[in-house]
């Protein structure tokens, strides 16, 4: 998680911003999480990472600012990813439990908020996007039918 999350984030933008530094201009879109916004338990080192990547977008939107560099942020809550998959070391129906009773998020919601994003006009930056679906009031709250 760390490598992925953490790293990995560094590691991409840092090439990507300084080819958008030579360009003038561009915009560098984060994946958050809810968990990166509040911890919960057993989510200590996902929670972590995700608290770095807001940290670092914030960061980056101050330092990116003379640049003409937007850096925006989007957190998702519940979304229907291979994510419950890996935690669950393959086990499918412990995975798929995760989602019972409720409508999670799916891929596409998220893409529709990065577009949105991106699309919007040069003088407007949306920073920071929290997501989740109807039934999910928080990163452990779930109204389950």
């Amino acid at each position: 998680m760390i490598d992925t999350n953490i790293k990995g984030l560094l590691y991409v933008s840092r090439v990507v911003s300084n080819l958008m530094i030579e360009h003038g201009s561009g915009h560098i879109v984060n994946i958050g999480s809810i968990a990166g916004k509040s911890a919960y338990p057993n989510g200590n080192v996902y929670c972590a990472t995700k608290f770095a990547v807001d940290a670092l977008s914030k960061g980056m939107m101050m330092d990116f600012n003379e640049h003409n560099i937007k850096v925006s942020q989007v957190c998702p809550g519940a979304v229907v990813t291979e994510f419950s998959n890996v935690r669950f070391k393959g086990d499918d129906l412990r995975a798929e439990a995760v989602y019972n009773g409720f409508k999670p998020l799916c891929a596409k919601d998220i893409a529709d908020i990065i577009l949105y994003i991106v699309k919007a006009p040069a003088h407007v930056n949306i920073s920071d996007v929290v997501i989740m679906p109807t039934a999910q009031a928080s990163a452990t709250i779930i109204n389950r039918k």
